[in-house]
């Protein structure tokens, strides 16, 4: 069930990079370049925090490098939620490389922000980055097993609780033992014979 829910939050993962993470670097990258070659930066001194352009496409970037450092560094969540990500990234990068028109093909949304902005950080190298990331936790095997306790500590600790037990039992145990009857049983009788005459005289 932890690797089911995992393979979901991939997905998850995966539309916040193609539609977050893509509008906003190509949001940023269309306002620090022109068409014709002219620096939209802002000018020396200028304040970013009242720029509501280069506040949205920062907070998609960031809000989308926040979501995978989480999924990839959570020990909690399954490798697959920040490892099938990006194999997808590596492999799209991979493709890219071998054949420039097919891997643009596959890209969806072409004629969008995001379409571009995906293509855009494909040229740049930051798919590939992000892919090579995503992927590490698929390789550490402790992130496979379940955080549940083993059952080797749960014996031990089971075993350690029961002899404190153990005195009251015995003690019980010893109690019931006591028969009060054979206590009894063991007790000499009185010696039978006549009965005692206060009135007899005992020779000398």
């Amino acid at each position: 069930m932890r690797h089911v829910t995992g393979i979901g939050l991939a997905i998850v993962l995966a539309g916040a990079v193609f539609f977050a993470a893509s509008w906003g670097y190509i949001r940023l990258l269309r306002i620090a370049l022109s068409t014709v070659g002219i620096s939209k930066l802002p000018s020396p001194g200028a304040n970013l925090l009242h720029d509501t352009n280069v506040l949205y496409g920062v907070a998609a970037l960031a809000g989308t490098a926040l979501l995978a450092g989480i999924f990839a560094a959570a020990p909690r969540i399954s490798p697959l939620a920040a490892g099938l990500p990006g194999l997808a990234l590596l492999g799209w990068t991979i493709v890219y490389g071998f054949n420039v028109s097919r891997a643009v093909h596959y890209i969806p949304l072409r004629g969008d922000a995001f379409g571009y902005g995906f293509e855009a950080m494909g040229i740049n190298g930051l798919l590939a980055a992000a892919g090579a990331a995503l992927v590490v936790p698929l390789f550490i095997p402790s992130r496979w097993r379940s955080q549940a306790r083993p059952l080797g500590i749960a014996r031990m600790d089971d075993e350690s609780a029961a002899p404190a037990q153990e005195p009251a039992t015995s003690l019980l145990g010893n109690v019931s033992n006591v028969s009060v009857t054979s206590e009894w049983a063991e007790t000499a009788p009185y010696p039978a014979g006549e009965p005692h005459r206060g009135n007899e005289s005992y020779p000398d």
